[in-house]
C-alpha cells in the first residue's frame, strides 16, 4: 500500500528558478559545492573541469582543469594540512585527490599512490584537516580506502583493503575521526580512522542487502542515514542499527498538485534539525519530503518546476545565502528561493539581499500528535 504524502501547514509551488546558467559544454553537473564568494560546479565527461561561478551574479569566472577520465567527488573543506581556509577537495579516476588554489587555478596539493591511476570514486577530510581519505573502484577482488597525511602527498600513510568488497561510494568523517564508509556491497561501516590495523579499525557495520549510493551523517552524529541505487532511502542510529528503510518512490501526492517521486537527489536539515529529503521527478522538477517519525505520513513542503530537462544530478542548499542551487543533466545551473509564498518568488533578483524564511515546521508534528490524541 503506498503511503499518503500530505502537504504541510507551508507548502508552496514555485513555477521558475531565480536565475540559471549553463556549464561552458555540454555536460552533466554532477556536483556542487561552495566557497566564501564562489560556486562550483564538477562536470562529466568529456571535459571533467570544476566551473568556478561567481555567488552574486552567476557568472563564470574560472576553469579547473579537474581530472583526467572523470572527477568522481566534489566538496568544501574548512581545514587542510594544518590551514584553517576553506578549500575545495576533488577526487577522480586518474586517481588522485586534489585540493584546490582557485587563486593559481590549479591544485595546491595532489595526493596520489604511487603513481597508480586506480580510480577513485570518493573522498573527504577528518576535521582537523590532517587526514585524507579515498575510496576506489573494485580492482580484482578488492576495493581500498586509501589514508593521506595531506602534508605528504606523495604515497598513502596505510591502506585498508578489506572493510569492502566493492566499489567505496562514501566516505565522510565523524567525530574523533570516526569514518563511516558506504559501498555498492551493501555495507555501511564505522570505522576507527586512525587505526593502522585494519582488522582493529572496524567497529561495526550493517548489511543493507542494497548497492549505496549515498549516505552521511546527520546533526549530532546520532543518526545516520544512506540512499541506494533502487531508490530506497534509510536511517540508523549511531551504532548502525536500522530505524527505516522505505522506498522514496511511494510516498505521493494528487488532487490540485501533484507530486510522485522518481528518484533521491540529496538530504538536507530543516531549521529544527529535522532531516528533509530532496527528490527528483525525470520531467526536471523536484521536491522537498520530510518523515519525522516512521509511523506518520510523510508531508511534502516544496515543488520546483520548470528549471531543468531530465534528471536532477545535484543539489546545494546555500543557507547562510538563502538559495538552493541545482545542477542537470541539461548543464543547467540554476538558483531558487528555497521557502517562500509563491507570490514572492519572482520579485526575487540574483543580486538582491539574501532572504530566508523562519519555518514552524513543529506544525505539522503537532498535527500528527493531536491526531494520535485523537485516535
Amino acid at each position: 500500500m503506498a503511503q499518503s504524502l500530505v502537504p504541510s501547514a507551508q507548502f508552496s509551488t514555485h513555477s521558475a528558478p531565480s536565475s540559471t546558467t549553463r556549464l561552458p559544454t555540454d555536460a552533466y553537473v554532477l556536483a556542487l559545492a561552495a566557497l566564501p564568494g564562489h560556486y562550483a560546479a564538477a562536470s562529466s565527461s568529456p571535459s571533467n573541469t570544476i566551473e568556478i561561478y561567481d555567488k552574486t551574479s552567476m557568472l563564470h569566472i574560472q576553469s579547473l582543469a579537474g581530472h583526467d577520465t572523470a572527477t568522481s567527488s566534489l566538496k568544501t573543506v574548512d581545514a587542510i594540512a594544518g590551514f584553517a581556509r576553506q578549500s575545495l577537495i576533488s577526487s577522480g579516476h586518474d586517481g588522485s585527490v586534489k585540493v584546490w588554489d582557485d587563486r593559481s587555478n590549479s591544485h595546491s596539493i595532489k595526493m596520489t599512490n604511487l603513481g597508480k591511476n586506480i580510480p577513485l570514486l570518493s573522498c573527504d577530510v577528518s576535521q582537523d584537516g590532517l587526514t585524507v581519505v579515498a575510496g576506489s573502484d573494485l580492482q580484482g577482488d578488492d576495493a581500498s580506502i586509501f589514508f593521506w597525511d595531506p602534508r605528504q602527498p606523495a604515497t598513502p600513510l596505510r591502506t585498508h583493503a578489506s572493510t569492502h568488497s566493492d566499489d567505496i561510494t562514501v566516505l565522510q568523517f565523524g567525530p574523533e575521526n570516526t569514518l563511516l564508509s558506504a559501498s555498492s556491497d551493501g555495507l555501511i561501516c564505522l570505522s576507527n580512522g586512525n587505526e593502522d590495523d585494519e582488522d582493529e579499525a572496524v567497529v561495526t557495520v550493517a548489511n543493507w542487502g542494497c548497492s549505496v549510493a549515498q549516505a552521511g551523517w546527520m546533526p549530532g552524529f546520532e543518526r545516520i542515514w544512506a540512499a541506494s541505487d533502487m531508490e530506497t532511502f534509510g536511517t540508523w542510529t549511531s551504532n548502525l542499527d536500522l530505524l527505516q528503510s522505505v522506498d522514496i518512490r511511494g510516498p505521493s501526492l494528487h488532487g490540485n498538485d501533484t507530486w510522485v517521486s522518481d528518484y533521491f537527489v540529496s538530504i538536507a536539515n530543516l531549521p529544527d534539525n529535522q532531516p528533509a529529503i530532496f527528490t527528483g521527478s525525470n520531467e526536471g522538477d523536484f521536491a522537498l519530503v520530510s518523515n519525522p517519525d516512521p509511523s506518520s505520513p510523510w508531508f511534502i513542503h516544496n515543488i520546483w518546476s520548470h528549471g531543468h530537462v531530465g534528471v536532477v544530478r545535484s543539489l546545494l542548499w546555500d543557507k547562510e545565502n538563502g538559495v538552493l542551487i541545482t545542477g542537470g543533466e541539461d548543464s543547467k545551473i540554476n538558483t531558487w528561493l528555497p521557502f517562500a509564498e509563491p507570490a514572492d518568488v519572482e520579485m526575487m533578483e540574483v543580486d538582491s539581499p539574501s532572504r530566508k524564511r523562519d519555518m514552524d515546521w513543529d506544525d505539522d508534528r503537532e498535527d500528527i500528535d493531536s491526531k494520535k490524541r485523537r485516535m
